[in-house]
């Protein structure tokens, strides 16, 4: 296995309009920059680039046309350039909303392509060897934003903070890690950290929500690199539903959160290494796969392109990407829009990897993608899920079936042979 990375900064000029809450507010100061950091992988037959963005989201369109430059670029497939946005709410408008002129992002997103493809060549004569491990543990950070009462009715607890005490619904705590090191020593080269949590950290109210800056994943990257010398990634996991646990509280909620994350990682940095026999992938092949989910729109959106917030979606039907990389027996999950953490631990669960972990709003922007049961409490995010909740069963099935197909293409499993996976021999083990 060799990998190069690159890491560049995409801060706007101010002033610019500011994604997320609203489509007036103008950027008045910049905090600290925004950064699009990738990482290309390449195991003598096949490359796989990752890409994670410090922006709220990336219009279908867009994605498919630069994802399509960088795999020629790199003598790949589009499968395997997997593009994700942490969703940051204090970066540039990037996705062209129907009460957006797109003329108001072009400049940017012109800036932004030509950035990514001149990145993406570069890589070229900069590929060191690697050995790779992954690694996972709990984070308690993030909490899920909804509240839902014993006769499944939902608050949404941004506009209702003092039930924050009873909020209580899933949230998924998971920080995975993929980490790559100097070959045969501990001394690490590059790490990707995955956790879910809006960056609504440092996002206040008043100047704060008219400020540029990373949010926490900025800080998490800073505090990685600053003690260990390694380059950093973040990559947002399903975090529909999931915010800090300090949301929305300034720039010291976000340092700290960063710092907190950061600190984890530093420890699955201590123990991959030290154990080799649980972390190390000794056959870090890497596989790509592209798959099409397919659902009938909500009628409410039926001859009404206003109502959707991206304006491609065609009429009457929902039709999106999943796309997977895997790298070893490690798997990237890329969702489009924001998938909430219950949908993402669903995948996780039936997941043939050894470890899978979510990429956000990677193949598009689509608003939400619930569990069908919101549709019943309701709720913020169920008003803008896009198709029929009949069918998000179907979501969570879409994907699996991929990753069961990637892991097949990956690993194929000799004739005759149980198809994997099955754990009967698997020895017993206490911790």
């Amino acid at each position: 296995m060799q990998i190069a990375h690159f890491k560049r900064v995409i801060t706007p000029k101010i002033p610019c309009l500011v994604a997320g809450y609203t489509y007036s507010d103008m950027a008045q100061k910049i905090r600290d920059d925004l950064y699009m950091t990738g990482l290309c992988c390449d195991d003598g037959e096949k490359k796989i680039l990752i890409v994670s963005f410090d922006l709220l989201a990336l219009d279908e369109w867009f994605i498919k046309r630069v994802r399509k430059k960088c795999a020629e670029i790199l003598g790949t497939e589009d499968s395997s350039v997997l593009f994700s946005c942490t969703h940051n709410h204090s970066g540039p408008q990037t996705i062209a909303e129907a009460n957006v002129e797109e003329k108001e992002n072009a400049p940017y997103m012109e800036k932004l392509e030509r950035a990514i493809c001149e990145e993406v060549r570069a890589l070229e004569g900069k590929f060191q060897p690697c050995d790779v491990y992954f690694y996972s543990l709990k984070a308690d950070e993030n909490r899920n934003r909804r509240y839902t009462s014993g006769d499944n009715r939902t608050t949404f607890t941004p506009h209702r903070r003092e039930i924050l005490p009873l909020a209580d619904g899933f949230a998924d705590k998971e920080l995975g890690a993929m980490i790559f090191t100097v070959p045969g020593k501990h001394d690490p080269l590059y790490v990707i950290g995955n956790y879910a949590a809006h960056p609504l950290a440092g996002h206040g109210p008043g100047l704060g929500g008219k400020t540029i800056s990373a949010d926490f994943p900025g800080v998490f990257r800073n505090y990685v690199k600053e003690e260990t010398g390694a380059e950093c990634m973040y990559l947002s996991g399903a975090a529909g539903d999931m915010i800090p646990k300090e949301d929305e509280l300034g720039a010291s909620a976000m340092e700290e959160m960063g710092k907190r994350l950061g600190k984890a990682m530093l420890a699955a940095m201590v123990d991959a290494p030290r154990n080799p026999d649980r972390f190390k992938l000794e056959n870090p092949r890497l596989g790509s796969y592209m798959t099409l989910f397919k659902a009938p729109l909500r009628k409410r959106y039926y001859g009404n392109p206003k109502k959707l917030a991206s304006y491609y979606l065609p009429q009457e039907e929902f039709s999106e990407e999943l796309q997977f990389v895997s790298i070893g027996d490690v798997a990237f999950a890329g969702l489009p829009g924001e998938p909430c953490a219950e949908l993402g631990q669903e995948i996780k669960w039936h997941s043939p990897f050894r470890r899978t972990f979510i990429a956000f709003c990677s193949t598009a922007y689509i608003d939400y993608i619930v569990p069908a049961n919101f549709f019943v409490s309701g709720g913020y995010e169920s008003k803008v899920h896009r198709f029929s909740a009949r069918k998000t069963v179907d979501f969570v099935k879409c994907a699996v079936d991929a990753l069961f197909a990637l892991h097949d293409k990956v690993f194929p499993v000799p004739e005759g042979e149980e198809p994997y996976p099955d754990g009967l021999d698997l020895p017993l083990r206490s911790i």
